[in-house]
This record gives C-alpha cells, structure tokens and sequence, in this order.
C-alpha cells in the first residue's frame, strides 16, 4: 500500500470513529426524551441502533445504582431506636462479639472517610483536591470511648479496624485486643529484629513513605535497622505481625458468633475470606450487623442493617445497656506511657506535630523545645504520608466505537 493509500485509509478511520460519536451522541439525546415526545425519524433511528441503544442503557443504569449506593440514607428515629434495642439484645447475649471498623467512625474527630459524599476517593475520582488538618490533632471520639466501655466489660472480644490513626489504642483498648489490618500512623517497626522490634512514636511516622516506600530515615536502637511504617496500601500484601495482628484477628472471626461492623463500607474488608468465615455452612456463619449510612456489598447477608452515624448509634446502645460512655481523657492517653522517645540525633528526622501529654503543654506553649512548637492549624495540601494514598481511578469504559 502506497502511501496516498495510507493517507486515505487514515482519513477514512478518522471519519469513521468521528461518526460513530456523533451517533452515540445523537442517540442519547433521544433517549433522555420522554417515548411521546420522540419524531418517527428519531424512532427509526433507534431501531436501526439497538445494539448502541442497549449499550447505552445499561450504561445509564450502571450510573445510576452507583449514585444510589453512594448516597447516605438515615433511619427515622423512632426506626433507630427500635433498631438499636434489638442490637443491645444480640450484644448481650453474644458468646464472642468482633467488631470491624472503619473510616466512618473516625469522622466525628474530623477526619474525612473514603468513599463518602465528601470522602477522599470521591472528591479525587472528581478532580478535586484534598485538603485536610493535621491529623495527629484528631483524639478518640464517642464511638472509640463506647467500644473501648464495651471490651472493658467482657462484651467485646476483639476489634479488627481498617484505620491507621491510631484511635483505638488511644481510647484504652489493649494492644492484644485489636487488630489494626491496615497499620498504624504511629507505629514504625525493625523487621532485622527477630522479633521485630516496635517504635511507638508521638508523631505520624509516614511523612517521607508512600506506596512501596516504607523507610521512615531513623534506626533501631537495638541493630542499628533501618526502620519502616506499618501502612499496608492498595496493591501491597501485609505481613508484619504487629499492629496488623492477622492472626488474633482470623481467630477472633473463627470464635465470633456476632459480627458488628461500624463505619466501613466493607468493599475491602470483603476480600479477606478469613474474617467471614465463608467456608462454613450458612447456619454456622456470625451473624452479621452493620452500621453505615451508605449501602454495602455485605447488606443482604445482614441480620440487621443500621442507616445512622456510628456516634448516634453507639450512644444509644451503651443506654440500652446501662453503661456509662466515658470521656476521652488526655492524662490518660496510654500513647504517652507507650511512646519511645527519639534520640538527640534523631529530632530533626521528621516535623510532622507532636502529640503532647497535658503535663508538658505548658512546657510546650513556652517553645522550651523546638520539636514542640505547634503547627498551623491551617489546612493543606496533603502530601506524602498514609492519608489519601492508594487512590487509584477505575478501568476505562469500554469505548462505543
């Protein structure tokens, strides 16, 4: 073929493609008409495009239920109520409660979830840019308290969270209780220590990590190690036993006969098989709970669906039940007697803010120590660390060419 060929047959798959457009385009106009306001010739013109018509409808559909399972439904309240008198029943009567946790129930202590209207992935998949506070600002909320109030009194066995900030270890819940599948923001680990050794800092550690980037840039005082985070994101497998605790946490999923979920969408939690126990008979499977104001993959196999914020539900659960919900208490935040401090060299290693006991805020608000100084409150652009990481847009459409 010569090359005025070539040119020829460019042109003519240029004109093909850019007709094939102006159908599609031409055809879904006609299709956000009402039937009686379709002329004959739009009619025909339908007819003769049934395959992109279907195309089109079934594209349209997919749209739609994707905006319906992101919009967020409230229980009225009366609905709400009767609802939690059932769960405070199910909860008193469990042999092995597990609770999973996710970002949902971190938003009272304004942390943005995921895949809410205003969550991380929804406002990037539109183009927007995520802005957010320093997230070592945010203390345990209500429904932290509540499940902490909840183990304390035998009632809860085990938490399993998809977090990374570091709430449920601040809210008093034993570190042997919870298993946090996701990481920590305030953990960094020395897997050259056998076993590895752990560093509970008071600052978020993944200032310079990122997608298989873990280093932090200290060492372990013991080996002399390089040091890494706990964040396990998109696309990575975790295997460090600790924070994560994979095992407690399939074990606990093994002994639940009660399963509540607060806060999650569970469109990842409903990939790890072993934390639903799929593979025994129906009849033997936890009995399943969920709390989310948006619909979730697992909500037919629930006994029991809440629509309500977690905060709202775990208040009037823990009524039910007669306990008091304690307070967040700072003096008492067991990070503080958990941290290990960094050494001399090894202030300027980071500078992110510190999380700082009320016993040395005055010291703090002074300046006596640099690395103490407090940070803007300012929102900014988020860059680097755990937050907003693995985001990832979905596969392209396929084309209708």
């Amino acid at each position: 073929m010569g090359r005025t060929e070539k040119k020829a047959e460019q042109r003519a798959r240029i004109l093909q493609v850019e007709e094939t457009r102006q159908r599609v385009r031409r055809v879904s106009q006609i299709l956000k008409k009402p039937l009686g306001a379709r002329n004959p010739e739009e009619v025909m013109l339908l007819t003769e495009c049934a395959d992109l018509v279907k195309e089109l409808q079934q594209r349209s559909k997919k749209q739609q239920n994707l905006k319906r399972r992101q919009e967020e439904v409230c229980d009225e309240p009366n609905e709400l109520r009767k609802k939690v008198c059932e769960l405070a029943e199910v909860v008193r009567n469990a042999k092995h409660l597990v609770i999973y946790t996710g970002a949902g129930i971190s938003t009272a202590a304004a942390i943005p979830d995921y895949r809410g209207p205003n969550g991380v992935w929804t406002l990037l998949q539109k183009g927007k840019t995520v802005c957010a506070s320093d997230l070592s600002a945010a203390e345990p909320t209500l429904t932290h308290m509540c499940i902490a109030r909840l183990h304390g009194h035998k009632l809860v066995q085990h938490v399993v969270s998809q977090n990374c900030d570091g709430l449920h270890i601040r809210s008093g819940i034993p570190r042997s209780a919870i298993s946090e599948l996701h990481g920590n923001m305030y953990i960094e680990v020395c897997t050259q220590c056998t076993p590895n050794k752990e560093y509970i800092r008071l600052f978020d550690v993944t200032e310079r990590t990122a997608l298989h980037r873990h280093n932090t840039g200290r060492t372990c005082h013991k080996c002399g190690g390089k040091l890494r985070d706990t964040i396990v994101h998109f696309g990575e497998r975790g295997t460090l036993a600790c924070p994560l605790n994979w095992e407690a946490a399939a074990e606990a999923a093994k002994n639940a006969d009660v399963i509540l979920c607060l806060g999650s969408s569970l469109k990842v939690l409903k990939k790890y098989p072993c934390l639903w126990c799929m593979n025994r008979p129906h009849s033997r499977r936890p009995k399943l709970y969920i709390v989310n104001l948006q619909w979730t993959p697992k909500d037919d196999l629930a006994a029991l669906k809440i629509h309500a914020k977690c905060d709202d539900v775990m208040r009037l659960l823990l009524g039910e039940l007669g306990l008091e919900i304690p307070e967040y208490d700072r003096l008492n935040d067991p990070i503080f007697s958990l941290a290990v401090p960094l050494r001399p060299d090894e202030e300027t290693t980071h500078s992110r803010k510190l999380l700082v006991s009320p016993l040395r805020q005055e010291e703090a608000q002074q300046g006596s120590k640099g690395t103490l100084e407090s940070s803007s409150p300012e929102p900014t652009v988020l860059s680097g660390g755990w937050f907003g990481r693995g985001y990832a847009k979905g596969t392209k459409r396929k084309k209708l060419v």
